[in-house]
């Protein structure tokens, strides 16, 4: 760069930008995320999706399908996307393509609960999740990419953890009065139905809001614009990276571990009875951890690095499934959602935080697929997996099952991943 004065100008006025609209840009990302997921973290807890799709069939094996149609969709779709935008210099209107396009699957789902019925019903439902996890992959390396370009990452844990805190405690508290009244009342005759409909009213919002207010730079570099195929062959390029090879394989042992996360609500309903304001307790309990944990995780991550707070969400979470295992009660059971619920938002801002940190900008969004499609492509498998060994061994070997791929993680984590801000 001090061989090219343009180049070096460009990124200092790229650089200044970004200061001076931070504060407007941090105010659109906190409202965006605060409204996002709030309706986001109502549907992909381990709670109402799973209990909505074990209401319809009766069948783990079913509820492991539906959960892993999810996660297929976005195994096959963060490619795509990343070659879809590392090339342009402005991301926001692809963004808000792609974040309706997500949205409306939501609509679907709950359309189809008020007018479908029976095999229609089924069908559509696995439909609509399919590709509800096939735009969701896209979004997630699209809305990474536009954090990166306009949050500096001194101060990216903090917002994503003020973001965080204010979504997930209206989460919790719109959780249990969906599950109070939406469900316990069965409101405009289908609960669940209705529930997943302010979940679409939510996202949207908060989405128009971010697209209005958003102020996007435009960098000084960009990839050329190649073909999915010709972009595949620089991947073992970005694998050269012996941290960031490492870190996806931790990456996706600890996807991994989730096999047994859609079912600890199924376990929860044979030890305790699970009515419907018992189900939004619980709910309140997973994601009321995720709003007092992510000021942890935000500011321990900021401050000594994101692979620390990996490696102890893990923790938190082998702790969790080891007390769902011996709970007997509604309160241990409580208690072992709340960590679940930590572990998890611990795990999320870790991964899409420290993927961040590794290599040049200019492949970032390459590497955010490839982070996406390692997960995913475990989350696919998991779930199929996790439905097959409950409905023929029952809930407690998947959970150790799980404990093992956690503990797999973590010797990952100590032994073969430096923290990347410190490495050099």
């Amino acid at each position: 760069m001090a061989d090219n004065p343009d180049l070096e100008t460009q990124e200092a006025d790229y650089d200044q930008f970004v200061r001076d609209n931070l504060r407007h840009n941090y105010i659109a990302h906190f409202t965006h995320g605060m409204l996002g997921m709030t309706g986001f973290r109502i549907l992909m807890a381990p709670t109402f999706l799973p209990a909505y799709l074990f209401a319809l069939t009766g069948s783990n094996a079913l509820v492991g399908l539906g959960q892993s149609l999810l996660q297929a969709g976005a195994t096959i779709s963060p490619m795509i996307s990343a070659s879809n935008i590392e090339h342009r210099r402005r991301v926001l209107p692809v963004a808000l393509r792609t974040g309706m396009a997500m949205r409306f699957q939501i609509l679907g789902l709950a359309l189809a609960g008020f007018f479908l019925t029976g095999s229609p019903l089924l069908i559509a439902t696995f439909v609509f999740i399919f590709l509800l996890g096939f735009f969701q992959g896209q979004q997630r390396v699209i809305f990474q990419m536009l954090l990166s370009k306009v949050i500096p990452i001194d101060v990216r844990g903090r917002l994503q953890a003020y973001r965080n805190v204010a979504g997930a405690g209206l989460a919790a508290l719109i959780s249990y009065l969906a599950g109070v009244w939406f469900i316990g009342h069965n409101v405009l005759g289908n609960g669940y139905a209705t529930t997943f409909l302010l979940s679409f009213v939510l996202t949207t919002v908060g989405l128009l809001i971010l697209y209005r207010f958003m102020r996007e730079p435009e960098p000084p570099t960009v990839r050329e614009r190649m073909s999915i195929r010709e972009r595949l062959r620089d991947l073992p390029e970005l694998l050269a990276d012996r941290d960031y090879r490492w870190f996806l394989v931790a990456q996706s042992f600890g996807v991994a571990a989730r096999i047994s996360t859609p079912f600890c609500i199924l376990y929860a309903a044979d030890k305790i009875e699970v009515s419907g304001a018992m189900l939004g307790l619980l709910t309140v309990g997973f994601l009321g951890a995720d709003t007092l944990s992510n000021l942890v995780w935000g500011y321990l991550g900021d401050s000594r690095g994101y692979r620390l707070t990996f490696i102890l969400a893990m923790i938190v979470w082998l702790a969790a499934l080891l007390l769902l295992i011996a709970a007997n009660g509604p309160i241990p059971i409580f208690l072992a959602f709340f960590g679940i619920g930590a572990s998890m938002s611990g795990y999320m801002m870790s991964a899409t935080t420290m993927i961040l940190e590794f290599g040049k900008r200019d492949d970032l969004p390459m590497r955010l697929a490839l982070s996406t499609t390692a997960e995913t492509s475990m989350a696919a498998i998991g779930p199929l997996l996790g439905g097959v060994i409950a409905a023929y061994y029952g809930y407690v070997p998947l959970f150790w099952i799980s404990i093992g791929l956690l503990c797999v993680t973590l010797a990952i984590l100590l032994f073969r991943v430096r923290e990347p801000r410190t490495r050099n």
